[in-house]
């Protein structure tokens, strides 16, 4: 059965051609990237380790990730987001490109060194059957790594709150024609996370607390990123959030063990295929 959702697929298409990295700070996109992968056993992959990358987009985290392996499959169902990514990566003779969903992924089971699937599968309609998927992929003892959206459980109440405001609003954005839903996410970059985001620097600067801030993690971020993650969060009909532990019993039960997670960010975690039994 389908596990995606056309509408949502093509407005990521809209959006990695909108926000195609070209203007994006190289060394902010590392420190993000260092973000996601700092749990990541790189030291047990071996340099021609062959893996994917689910939900590549616009090719931005691939652009780190192929030297440093053999073979990296970058694998999206948006036609129109591989042709980004095939330029961002097209100095890499290691990457190969498939526009697949993600319960039709190009691969054969139990082949990959690796894997990773950031920021994407909590936009397909079954998230747990998305990463059996992947999971499906690997061989016995391998890794993959994901970032869902976090359902704020590690957050105090009134930041839920203001989510479940926040997610009004999203609700109807998503449904605007593109050109309309990018100029009114330009507006909410604009006009909330840049104050939010300074706010929360100037704070800091001052020597006081702002882990508890909403939108201080973008207290370091470039008015590009906050453009692009606005698209990303209010252009986007299809969300689904979890906790912690929601999201270890996901990979539990799609064949995943020795998971970890870092919180920065939130929530993402690493875990390996179970080899079978003896």
């Amino acid at each position: 059965m389908s596990n995606t959702d056309n509408i949502v697929v093509e407005t990521f298409g809209e959006e990695w051609s909108k926000f195609d990295q070209n203007d994006a700070d190289p060394a902010e996109l590392r420190a993000i990237f260092d973000l996601y992968f700092a749990i990541f056993p790189w030291e047990e992959l071996s340099c021609d380790a062959v893996g994917f990358d689910l939900g590549c987009g616009s090719g931005r985290w691939a652009h780190f990730v192929a030297p440093r392996v053999g073979r990296l499959h970058c694998i999206d169902a948006s036609a129109a987001a591989l042709q980004v990514a095939q330029k961002k990566l097209d100095s890499y003779s290691n990457c190969e490109f498939c526009c697949a969903s993600v319960e039709s992924i190009p691969l054969p089971d139990n082949s990959a060194d690796f894997g990773y699937s950031l920021g994407v599968l909590h936009h397909v309609p079954d998230p747990y059957a998305g990463i059996e998927a992947c999971v499906r992929k690997l061989k016995p003892g391998a890794p993959f790594l994901v970032y869902l959206y976090y359902a704020f459980d590690n957050r105090p109440w009134w930041f839920r709150a203001i989510w479940r405001v926040s997610d009004l609003v999203r609700r109807l954005i998503s449904r605007l024609p593109f050109a309309i839903k990018s100029l009114v996410c330009d507006v909410i970059a604009t006009l909330v996370y840049w104050p939010l985001a300074r706010t929360a620097k100037m704070f800091e600067k001052l020597g006081l607390p702002v882990d508890a801030l909403p939108l201080a993690s973008y207290r370091d971020r470039s008015f590009y990123i906050m453009r692009n993650d606005a698209l990303d969060r209010f252009g986007t009909r299809l969300e689904q959030r979890f906790t912690r532990a929601q999201i270890d019993e996901m990979m539990r039960k799609a064949g995943l063990e020795r998971i970890r997670f870092s919180d920065t960010p939130c929530w993402c975690a690493v875990g390996y295929k179970a080899r079978p039994a003896a």
